[in-house]
Formats: C-alpha cells, sequence, structure tokens
C-alpha cells in the first residue's frame, strides 16, 4: 500500500502549514494558516481520494437566498466548493483529489483557492453567519 499519509505531510511541511493535530492510523492532518484563513482544516486521506474540509460557518433560520448566492459563489471558485453538512446548516469549504497521482502543485492549488476565497469573500461570508 502506498504511504500517502507521510506524502502528504511532507507537502504539508514544505508548504509551511501548521499540523495542529495528526492522527497516523487514520491518515487525517488538522491544519492551519491564520494569514490566509486556514483554521482546524482537515485534510484526510482516504485512498483513493485526498478529502479537504474546511467548516466556514452555520446558516441560522432559513434563508434561501444564502444557498442560492453560495451556488452561484461555487461557479467561481477554482479547486472547492461550498457543501453543507449532513445537517443542511452547516457550511462548509471542500475539496476532493485523486490521491494515487497527486503531486505538489495539485494539492497546493486547493489551498491556494481556498486562500484566494478568503480574500474576495470573507467579509460576504461573515455576513451570512450573522
Amino acid at each position: 500500500m502506498a504511504d500517502y499519509y507521510n506524502k502528504v505531510k511532507n507537502y504539508l511541511l514544505e508548504l509551511e502549514y501548521s499540523i495542529v493535530s495528526e492522527d497516523k492510523e487514520q491518515e487525517l492532518f488538522i491544519i492551519e494558516k491564520y494569514d490566509s484563513g486556514i483554521v482546524n482544516m482537515f485534510i484526510d486521506c482516504e485512498d483513493p481520494i485526498l478529502i479537504f474540509e474546511q467548516y466556514l460557518f452555520e446558516i441560522k433560520g432559513s434563508n434561501t437566498d444564502i444557498y442560492k448566492e453560495l451556488l452561484m459563489k461555487n461557479r467561481d471558485i477554482v479547486h472547492g466548493a461550498f457543501v453543507l453538512d449532513e445537517t443542511g446548516k452547516r457550511v462548509i469549504f471542500r475539496d476532493t483529489l485523486q490521491i494515487e497521482n497527486l503531486d505538489l502543485n495539485e494539492f497546493q492549488g486547493t489551498l491556494n483557492s481556498f486562500e484566494m476565497l478568503m480574500t474576495e469573500y470573507a467579509g460576504k461570508l461573515i455576513e451570512f453567519s450573522k
């Protein structure tokens, strides 16, 4: 079996992300890079895919305009998308990549996409969370 866990860990260290927590048995990382808007992002090596998830906020009430705007913004996101958890209330940024042939550029692309999204859209996300 391929050692995807160490490959991902090496990418994180090379890109200078802080590993807050890691579980080698579950092949899971929690990372942060505050200046990029990344706080407790989960990275899970679930062969055959690598999953990135960053909790953003919880939707209070039932506002279809928020859902509509998030779906429309998904079109602009280079890698990843806004998704809802199983409750339908928690908004998460999520991306999945094929892990077998994963390279550093592809890995970094997901993280850069999230960082760019936070730079452009954080104000709106804060507004939605209220």
